[in-house]
């Protein structure tokens, strides 16, 4: 790796640091997985602010829009409908390259999900703090590093001296909790580089494929009554229970059937039951949610649909009650399957630049579905997933981010960048 960017960070990296300290210190975190909107504004004016202080060639604010959204989802199968969009845009900056012909995005949200219960939280989840290496608060690993980190990468180049060899976009989004509404948006209204980069956390290796993920409610009708003549009524969480067999069914027959190089076969959760009012009483309503994850290539978003709606339909129609009250399916989130040709120059450079930084670097598959997605299937474009941080570190109490790992992303950044260049 280039000894000058070496040792500008060196000199630099406190103040790195002190940049992403205080972004974790504002709070954006999503409401309601942005149905009931979001806080991101203020850390996307303080975003906006360090473009300005880089010099950014083009800054732009994009509000978000229900419009776009329903565009991309008649269009792609993605999109999350209905969300709150007062007060939340995006922030995307770019800086043009001395040589023409290159590109490349890095794409990182600035939305949180909600700390929880905050007695779970040893301090203040929006006061960051140092110890033993580590930085805690919300959003540190998920994923105001990675975003930070891919800014003060352009930050670390301009300090040294160098002008920035390729084009380099940087989106930072909102709505990413949400579903994925803001790196949509950004899409839809037409940024674009020949090859993406989202810094979400990777574990110190390159994820090169995730999982789909479709949310469904299903709704069954009963008849209520006492429960002492409970012949005479129709228990609807009893019949419910009849269509989770089933679901438990199919995905056992996926478990069978479906394989993947880099990731865990298909599956599905049943997360949410809800249903009566009292244990003397038969309830006449019972819902229950789930949550499947497919993989990218041999399945498709589609086909699970149709395969959980055919499944929960043939059991139904087997049901003598059921039949004639068949239940209510409804899909309220999903996001499609991503995978990235392993033998892709882009990838391979990427996977170099890594290994400049910290050493052997492996091309992994990822269960949770993010933003890549999008860039992968709705741009085209190679992408990737690099970025500092843990998996259990995200959505969960004390988050943090060790230190070395949101360094050394910045380097590694930096050097991508600059290798782009050369290739």
């Amino acid at each position: 790796m280039d000894e000058k960017l070496l040792e500008t960070f060196e000199k630099n990296k406190e103040e790195y640091l002190n940049i992403l300290k205080k972004l974790v210190s504002i709070d954006t975190q999503l409401l309601g997985h942005g149905i009931l909107g979001g806080k991101e504004k203020e850390g996307q004016e303080y975003i906006e602010e360090i473009f300005k202080n880089l010099n950014a060639d083009e800054i732009f604010k994009e509000p978000m829009k229900e419009e776009t959204i329903e565009q991309a989802y008649r269009e792609h199968n993605e999109g999350n409908l209905g969300h709150n969009y007062k007060d939340r845009y995006n922030v995307i900056a770019k800086f043009n390259g001395k040589s023409k012909g290159k590109s490349i995005l890095f794409n990182g949200h600035i939305d949180t999900m909600p700390p929880g219960e905050l007695s779970k939280w040893k301090e203040d989840p929006h006061r960051p703090y140092e110890k033993e290496g580590k930085l805690y608060g919300l959003g540190t690993a998920d994923m105001k590093s990675g975003l930070m980190a891919s800014i003060m990468a352009v930050k670390l180049i301009k300090d040294a001296g160098y002008e920035i060899p390729v084009d380099v976009t940087i989106t930072s989004v909102v709505d990413e909790e949400g579903g994925g509404n803001g790196s949509i948006a950004a899409i839809m209204n037409g940024h674009k580089a020949d090859t993406a980069v989202v810094c979400e956390p990777s574990e110190n290796n390159i994820i090169a494929a995730h999982m789909g993920f479709v949310f469904f409610e299903v709704k069954v009708k009963g008849v209520a009554l006492h429960s002492g003549y409970k012949w005479n009524g129709v228990n609807a969480i009893e019949k419910a229970i009849k269509l989770i067999l089933a679901l438990n069914e199919m995905e056992h027959n996926w478990l069978m059937k479906y394989k993947h190089p880099l990731l865990p076969p298909p599956t599905l959760n049943i997360g949410v039951i809800e249903g009566g009012t009292a244990g003397s009483t038969v309830p006449d309503e019972c819902t229950f949610k789930l949550c499947l994850h497919y993989l990218p290539k041999v399945m498709n978003y589609d086909q699970v649909v149709k395969e959980v709606t055919e499944t929960i339909n043939l059991r139904a129609k087997g049901d003598d009650w059921l039949q004639d009250h068949m239940p209510e399916i409804s899909i309220y989130q999903a996001g499609g399957a991503f995978e990235v040709d392993l033998e892709d120059e882009f990838v391979k450079l990427a996977k170099r630049s890594m290994e400049q930084v910290v050493g052997d670097t492996q091309l992994l598959g990822g269960a949770a579905g993010n933003d890549a997605r999008l860039f992968s299937n709705i741009l085209e474009v190679p992408t990737i997933i690099m970025g500092p941080g843990y998996a259990k570190q995200c959505h969960s109490p004390n988050e943090y981010v060790n230190i070395e790992d949101y360094f050394n992303f910045i380097k590694i950044y930096a050097n991508l960048i600059l290798n782009m260049n050369k290739e």
